[in-house]
């Protein structure tokens, strides 16, 4: 099974220097539907990585009760209520799904309605997987249009997503691209990216302490803030680029962090913040 090394030589011939006369909308407008009662930091983490990763506009979908901690915990961002009844989801260019959503009845319609009604890039994440496991929505997934998915599963949502142990980590990779249609991010010490059924790529950033709560959700976040993103040529980061380089910087910047706070005291928020530095260090 091919293999290739995800470096920062190779991030660099993606993530490049931007033109001056850019404006937010080359940067790219994204939805983020995420979180839930209880579970509101998840969006807010979401967010920030999307942001801290370039984005032009970021807006999350979220219930109506969690405008005023979103609008706290990230006022750089706006909030909408989640009612897919009324979001025009053709405004956007990217939409994420699945931080701290919850596993309810109106969250599994939250992601059938984003599935389903946008045809653009998207990245799929906890407990969107959850409910795609659960609710057996995988032909859902296959049907979107080709290479306009990313899936960014832990070890144990790859296990429900696939309902078996995960043995070989490229191998569980290539069987959920397979199963799902999606370009899989499979998450873990040295994340596994499958780009095609026997096409896989191996991160080299991270350290152990990025193993701590909410730092999927920054990823999610630096791959859909990513995937918005004009290149200077005018053509956007494509859903395969956007989740190479998206684990690269997210791991690049939780060693910058590290090397800053030590890997105990590292926190997903620090990751967040740190992936601007990244970017600077990759793209200057």
């Amino acid at each position: 099974m091919p293999d290739s090394i995800i470096t920062q030589k190779l991030v660099k011939t993606i993530i490049e220097k931007r033109n001056r006369e850019i404006h937010k909308g080359d940067c790219g407008r994204i939805l983020i539907a995420a979180g839930s009662k209880g579970m509101a930091g998840a969006a807010v983490l979401c967010a920030k990585g999307a942001l801290r990763a370039g984005s032009g506009l970021v807006q999350v979908a979220v219930p109506e009760e969690l405008f005023p901690v979103v609008q706290t915990g990230i006022p750089e961002a706006t909030c909408v209520e989640r009612d897919f009844s009324k979001i025009d989801l053709s405004s956007y260019d990217v939409v994420a799904v699945g931080p701290g959503l919850g596993q309810s009845e109106e969250s599994v319609e939250t992601v059938k309605a984003v599935i389903a009604g946008f045809k653009g890039p998207i990245v799929v994440d906890a407990d969107a997987l959850n409910v795609i496991a659960y609710k057996n929505l995988f032909d859902l997934l296959r049907e979107r249009p080709a290479g306009a998915t990313v899936i960014t599963p832990h070890p144990g949502e790859a296990r429900r997503l696939l309902k078996a142990e995960e043995a070989d980590r490229k191998q569980a990779a290539c069987e959920l691209y397979l199963k799902t249609g999606a370009i899989t991010l499979l998450k873990g010490q040295a994340t596994v990216v499958a780009t095609e059924p026997e096409k896989t790529y191996t991160n080299t950033t991270g350290n152990p302490g990025m193993a701590t709560a909410g730092s999927g959700d920054v990823l999610t976040g630096i791959i859909a803030g990513l995937m918005g993103q004009k290149k200077p040529s005018g053509k956007r980061i494509s859903a395969e680029e956007a989740a190479i380089c998206g684990v690269f910087i997210h791991g690049m910047a939780g060693d910058l962090a590290a090397e800053a706070l030590g890997e105990y005291g590292l926190i997903a928020g620090d990751i967040a913040y740190y992936t601007a530095i990244a970017l600077q260090k990759i793209s200057g």
